[in-house]
């Protein structure tokens, strides 16, 4: 009986050919084509192919293609350079976060609906587990605070981060800003992303063709001063994209993460902050009046919400994440002791803050919270920024 003839796992099941595949994913995220150019010039040699077809095929193949390629990721220089860049998804603006070595080789990248401390934090996160990354010695930001703000909050969790040296000088993140004309360029012949998730594919697949552009991979005889490693592009990607994986000088990697297709895991870290940017801003209630206050940039901030002498009033419990929900709730609880004995939670901070207030006694607050002499510390529990 005959045969099914040998393919890759990943082919099975499909009418066309691996090479037909891998031609129609190579040169959409390689060059600025649409869907139905490619569709087109494909027709020419025979092959008809709906767009549609050549879209799934790029949503499905991009993954497992940069996969395979992140296993022969050459490694990237200890000095880095970090900044976000603009795109439109369905009329909102997202960001991809991108770093480079000060060589302009490509370390790591992410796509976020918002620019926060915390998609700040999961950018650094992946970053230095990313395939070739390693840890950096110095990291250039720009002047946005949030990003220093997430590598403070860094060093709390991890003491790697320590020493890092952070700086901020202008001119030296000239190499990031010029290597975001490769992502920008292409992205901006196509009529716009329609969701979060093809957005991130999309932007997975221009980044492994930059990179590849980059000469970033061990392929071929491995010489870099080789022109293209004295193969030609569509050789690359043939020997990039075999099973088995080269040992050459490198350690196996089983399954390395992602290079941009991280986003999943991203976004499941990011699962508190809404999926798009919000044009008011939101209240999520806990419970009690107390409540957090999401503004639109991003920004987070615990108030709590009650009546005193028939009139409603707020008061500003603190930021998040400097405020964590524990110690907010041990601020609602004693507000909520000073509104039993009928003193202004609001007033009595005002005249703490003057030094014009008299202790008030409590008894202790669950979960260990001991309010000493009421508010004989007030910053500690009431009103601190």
């Amino acid at each position: 009986m005959p045969q099914a003839a040998a393919r890759d796992a990943i082919y099975r099941r499909r009418r066309f050919t691996s090479d037909v595949i891998v031609r129609c994913v190579r040169w959409y995220i390689t060059y600025r084509l649409s869907y139905r150019d490619i569709a087109a010039m494909m027709a020419e040699t025979g092959v008809v192919v709906t767009h549609t077809t050549i879209m799934r095929w790029v949503f499905r193949y991009v993954p497992e293609y940069e996969r395979r390629w992140a296993r022969l990721a050459r490694p990237v220089g200890s000095s880095w350079r970090m900044d976000e860049t603009a795109i439109s998804i369905r009329g909102k603006q997202h960001y991809v976060y991108r770093c480079v070595d000060k060589t302009g080789k490509s370390v790591n990248s992410m796509l976020s609906p918002i620019r926060s401390i915390q998609a700040a934090q999961v950018f650094f996160r992946q970053a230095v587990i990313a395939a070739g990354a390693g840890w950096p010695n110095s990291i250039n930001l720009d002047k946005y605070p949030a990003s220093h703000q997430a590598l403070r909050l860094l060093r709390q969790e991890d003491e790697r981060w320590r020493c890092v040296l952070v700086r901020d000088r202008r001119y030296l993140n000239n190499v990031v800003e010029q290597d975001h004309r490769a992502i920008k360029g292409r992205c901006s012949p196509m009529l716009g992303f329609k969701s979060v998730t093809s957005a991130a594919v999309t932007i997975a697949g221009i980044e492994l063709a930059h990179r590849i552009r980059k000469k970033q991979f061990y392929v071929g005889s491995g010489d870099s001063n080789m022109p293209a490693n004295g193969l030609t592009l569509l050789q690359q990607w043939a020997q990039a994209l075999k099973a088995s994986v080269p040992e050459a000088g490198r350690e196996a990697a089983a399954d390395p993460l992602l290079h941009q297709i991280s986003f999943p895991s991203a976004m499941q870290e990011l699962r508190t902050v809404p999926e798009v940017p919000r044009r008011y801003p939101r209240k999520v209630f806990v419970g009690g009046g107390l409540y957090m206050l999401h503004q639109p940039n991003g920004s987070r901030y615990w108030r709590l919400k009650y009546r005193f002498g028939g009139r409603e009033r707020t008061l500003a419990l603190g930021v998040y994440p400097y405020v964590s929900a524990e110690l907010a709730r041990a601020r609602h609880l004693v507000a909520r002791r000073f509104l039993e004995q009928g003193i202004d939670p609001g007033g009595r901070r005002t005249e703490v803050r003057r030094g014009s207030h008299e202790p008030v006694s409590f008894p202790v607050v669950e979960g260990g919270f001991v309010p000493i002499g009421g508010l004989d510390t007030p910053k500690h529990y009431i009103g601190e920024r």
